[in-house]
This record gives C-alpha cells, sequence and structure tokens, in this order.
C-alpha cells in the first residue's frame, strides 16, 4: 500500500465541511461599494434570506392577562402571559421608569437573553439567587434592567426551552453542548419537518411580545429597539430583518465568520441557523442587511466563543456595507476589553440619539 496514498485521504466529515466552508463563497456576498448597488443588493437578497427560515407560524390572539407586578431597584417590573401559536403561551416581562408621566409614552426595548436555562430573568433584573447574581456579575447580563434604569421601557420573553418555556423532559439544556442532543438541535428538526425553523418560531414569539408592548399606554410603538447578547444577538440581528417596526439595534457578541465559528469551533446550534443560508450569504452580509437602519456592534477582544480577529473581519465587512448604503455614521462600535459579555458602554447614547 502506498503510504503517500494513505495520507492523502480523509475520514472525517467534520474536516470535509470545514474545509467546504474556508473554501465557500456565498452567492449573494455583498461586493459592491456604492448605494445603487447596496440597493439593488438588498433588494434582491433580503427576500431569499427571509425565504430561509421557512414558514412564519400561525398567529393567534394575544388575551394578555397579568400575573404580577413589584417593584425593584427603582423599577416597576410586570409579569404577563399571552398567548402567542396554537398550544403555546409566553410569559412577556415589561420593566419600566417609575417617573412616567401622565400620558407620557416612551421608547422601548426588546431585549433577548442568549442561551442558558434561566432565559430572559438575568436580562430583565431578577438577582434573587446567587446563580442569578453571578450569571448577572459575569456577563454584565442585565442590561433590560440598566436601560430601563437609563429610562427606557424593556420588555423580554423567553425562546422555546429557555426559562419559562424550559422542559421538564429530556434531554436536560446542557450549556455549550457541542455533542449533545439538545433542544436547540431537536427543536429545529422538528420545525423543519414542518415547513418552520426554530429561527421563524422564536422570531414570531417576539413579535408577539412586540405586539403587546406596542400596544401599553407608555410606550411609543415609533420607537422601538431591540438588543441581545451571543443567542440573543442572533434573535436581535433576525428581529431586525423580519420586523420594521425595530428602528435601531445592538448586536452584542455575535459578530464572525460562519466559516470560523460555525464550521471550526462548532459553536453553531439549531436555534441559529437555517436552510441553504450560508449558500447565499455570510454573517456580516446578513447584518449589513439591516443598513440603513442605526446598528451598534459590541465585541468583546477576549470573547472566548467568538475570536477577535474574525469578529473584526466581520465588523469590517458590515462596515464597508454601510459606507455603500450612504449611511457610515447608523454603525457603531464598542469594542471593550472582556470576555463574552455585554459592553454597555454606549448603548444608552445609541438609542437616545436614534430612538429619542
Amino acid at each position: 500500500q502506498n503510504p503517500m496514498t494513505t495520507l492523502s485521504r480523509n475520514l472525517s466529515a467534520q474536516r470535509m465541511f470545514s474545509a467546504w466552508a474556508r473554501e465557500h463563497r456565498p452567492q449573494n456576498r455583498f461586493t459592491g461599494r456604492t448605494k445603487s448597488d447596496f440597493q439593488r443588493w438588498k433588494k434582491a437578497t433580503l427576500p431569499k434570506v427571509l425565504a430561509c427560515i421557512g414558514d412564519a407560524p400561525q398567529r393567534v390572539p394575544l388575551n394578555p392577562e397579568p400575573i404580577a407586578e413589584w417593584e425593584h431597584d427603582g423599577l416597576v417590573k410586570q409579569r404577563w402571559f399571552i398567548d402567542v401559536l396554537p398550544h403555546l403561551s409566553v410569559i412577556v416581562q415589561v420593566n419600566r421608569p417609575p417617573d412616567l408621566k401622565r400620558g407620557e409614552r416612551r421608547p422601548a426595548l426588546l431585549c433577548w437573553h442568549g442561551h442558558g436555562p434561566y432565559g430572559k430573568e438575568a436580562v430583565m433584573g431578577n438577582d434573587t439567587s446567587p446563580e442569578r447574581r453571578a450569571n448577572i456579575a459575569q456577563l454584565n447580563y442585565n442590561y433590560g434592567h440598566q436601560m430601563a434604569q437609563a429610562g427606557f421601557v424593556t420588555f423580554a420573553v423567553d425562546w422555546m426551552g429557555m426559562g419559562d418555556l424550559l422542559e421538564d423532559g429530556k434531554p436536560n439544556w446542557q450549556p455549550q453542548a457541542r455533542n449533545s442532543r439538545d433542544w436547540c438541535n431537536l427543536y429545529y428538526l422538528q420545525a423543519t419537518m414542518l415547513g418552520m425553523t426554530s429561527l421563524s418560531i422564536n422570531v414570531a414569539l417576539g413579535q408577539a411580545a412586540t405586539d403587546f408592548a406596542s400596544g401599553l399606554p407608555y410606550v411609543d410603538p415609533r420607537r422601538l429597539g431591540v438588543m441581545g447578547l451571543s443567542g440573543g444577538g442572533t434573535m436581535t440581528l433576525w428581529s431586525a430583518l423580519c420586523d420594521p417596526r425595530f428602528k435601531a439595534a445592538e448586536i452584542i457578541c455575535y459578530s464572525d465568520l460562519w466559516a470560523a465559528f460555525g464550521f471550526r469551533d462548532l459553536y453553531l446550534c439549531g436555534m441559529q441557523v437555517a436552510p441553504g443560508l450560508f449558500k447565499l450569504v455570510d454573517l456580516p452580509d446578513l447584518q449589513g442587511l439591516i443598513a440603513p437602519r442605526p446598528l451598534l456592534v459590541d465585541i468583546g477582544v477576549h470573547d472566548t466563543c467568538f475570536s477577535i480577529a474574525t469578529a473584526r473581519a466581520c465588523y469590517r465587512q458590515v462596515a464597508a456595507i454601510y459606507r455603500a448604503a450612504g449611511v457610515p455614521g447608523n454603525l457603531e462600535l464598542d469594542q471593550f476589553a472582556s470576555d463574552h459579555a455585554w459592553g454597555g458602554n454606549k448603548s444608552v447614547a445609541f438609542f437616545r440619539k436614534h430612538l429619542g
């Protein structure tokens, strides 16, 4: 047997996929330079991208039901049941400043949580246990609490399988589970069998929460923003693409190249992907489709989930898209010396500037 022939063979499907990803050039990658280039690209690309996530699930009337109202750390907080889809309800939490004047309407932010069993709890400021306090401290995670203290109304809902939607049965939720049959991947398989994806379903959860929040007497439905960390950055991106009501977005620690974090590092899961998406675009193209709306990108220099080198490469491509769109000032970067976390250095000023 020729040893050189043996050495040239590859018996690993994972290495095959990684090589394919490194060599791949998405069909609709943005390569233009002018505003007309951008406009033609977005018109041709956005419908194809949105088609990748499959059918939108059937919505049902909200039928809101109040659960509780309390005061915490200078804020008024509420929880409500709403119905979203056939056979699925969710709990929406709303945080608001206590100084609202009669008839006043404030800008509101949908605050998506990332992967984790606590769901929206830490994001909205639930610090009632040592575990949740540690979660908040580690990631500067309570942006739904801090942004309400800064004067915004904030609201949040859980992804499927997390927080109030955490499943009791098998398989157990496992953080950063690379080789487990976790709920993220099982939901994706089940959804695609029905012509949907986890993304299309979770987007619908966010749209229902936004419908509800927009109807609150102290929310201005013309001034809505969306923000989220990590997996919450995934949902921030897709919420902005699918829902034009959001006038500004902050994507926190979800910038990279799919060949790097998806195929090399194996940080993808069923809650982040859609059939044929990478065939069309890379992640920076997807972020660039938000243009011309304002976008703030947070990148942690020491992020252990997304390499700073490829995160910066992603941002440079997004910046090129915003320049071509003629709105370079609508893109901002918060790069900070931290691990996977919310920078929080520019968020208040950014949303005040663009939402009032």
